[in-house]
């Protein structure tokens, strides 16, 4: 797991394959808050989603990258 100390307000988080998967909102405890802006549609729509820590590979520049593919790390966020 990267410092999340690193991530801030307005990075983009990719998958390992580049696909984006959301912006920072902030980083509350060991978990990423994404915006509502990438919430998705439906009944997930208009709410923040959370990408937990443990998927941060690497921040770099204003990316954060997960250490698993776009399409398995959405299975791991959690809505609120």
């Amino acid at each position: 797991m990267a410092d999340l100390s690193h991530v801030k307000e307005h990075y983009e988080v990719i998958g390992a394959d580049g696909v984006h998967i959301g912006t920072v909102d902030h980083v509350e405890g060991n978990r990423i808050k994404l915006t509502k802006r990438d919430s998705g549609e439906g009944s997930h729509k208009g709410h923040h989603h959370y990408i937990p820590g443990g998927l941060v590979a690497e921040v770099e520049g204003n990316q954060v990258r997960l250490s698993a593919n776009g399409d398995v790390a959405v299975t791991f966020e959690e809505e609120r």
